[in-house]
């Protein structure tokens, strides 16, 4: 994919994100069983901090937020969370935590106005680069390895260097055993010099236990590095 086609994607990506409401309404007054969960789980390397961030649409992932009206309420590992709301994204649940502290299994439990429990389980496991890079890498094959991932397990890949015209890698790898495989031919695709590279594993999925309109939990982990990338000097 080119950049000035990967700009157009983001421009349609962000005019989606705009159809999303950020209205606001209240649990009360809407049945029970319209109501659409909408999890979002992310974490990076750089900030070393993870963000739950939870909301509950009426009718749809495009629905009116809503804020939870007692007896109703959310809870992260038995711990309930406030409210909170902006203009850009109304009414939402959110906390942060360490990420050296929030690898393992979690749980959500959303109590509904008729005290009914939904119970959403998830597995936080934030991915590491062992392989060190330095500081400048010659052009040939490169071998990443990477913790924190199943024996067989997906990752994102994106490497952009500064020249705008450069097509760049983005694509979705199957990794097997912690090692992902970037090949001579797919570093040819970018220009000698400065390369920012971004792994991520991304998990989204319907939730198991929701309302008839149901749900979906994302979650998700980052990492960046850069170096320079440079030519193989030929033999004199």
């Amino acid at each position: 994919m080119n950049k000035p086609r990967f700009l157009v994607l983001i421009s349609t990506v962000l005019i989606l994100a705009g159809c999303t409401s950020n209205e606001i309404g209240n649990l009360k007054d809407v049945n029970p069983e319209s109501i659409y969960f909408d999890y979002t789980v992310w974490g990076d390397e750089e900030s070393g901090e993870v963000t739950v961030k939870l909301q509950y649409r009426f009718a749809g992932p495009n629905g009116t937020t809503l804020v939870l009206d007692d007896p109703s309420k959310v809870e992260l590992d038995g711990v309930a969370i406030s409210v909170d709301s902006s203009k850009m994204n109304g009414a939402y649940y959110e906390v942060t935590r360490p990420v050296k502290e929030f690898a393992g299994k979690h749980s959500i439990v959303f109590t509904d106005p008729n005290k009914k429990q939904y119970k959403e389980e998830f597995h936080f496991q934030p991915i590491q680069l062992v392989t060190q890079l330095p500081a400048v890498i010659t052009r040939g094959d490169m071998v990443l390895e990477v913790q924190g991932l199943a024996p067989k397990d997906y990752v994102r890949i994106l490497m952009t260097d500064t020249a705008f015209y450069s097509e760049g890698i983005a694509r979705v790898d199957t990794v097997e055993n912690g090692r992902i495989h970037i090949s001579k031919e797919a570093l040819s695709r970018l220009t000698s010099g400065p390369v920012h590279l971004q792994l991520s594993r991304e998990d989204e999925k319907w939730v198991k236990n929701g309302t008839r309109e149901g749900g979906r939990l994302s979650v998700s982990y980052g990492l960046k590095r850069e170096f320079e990338l440079k030519d193989n000097t030929p033999n004199p």
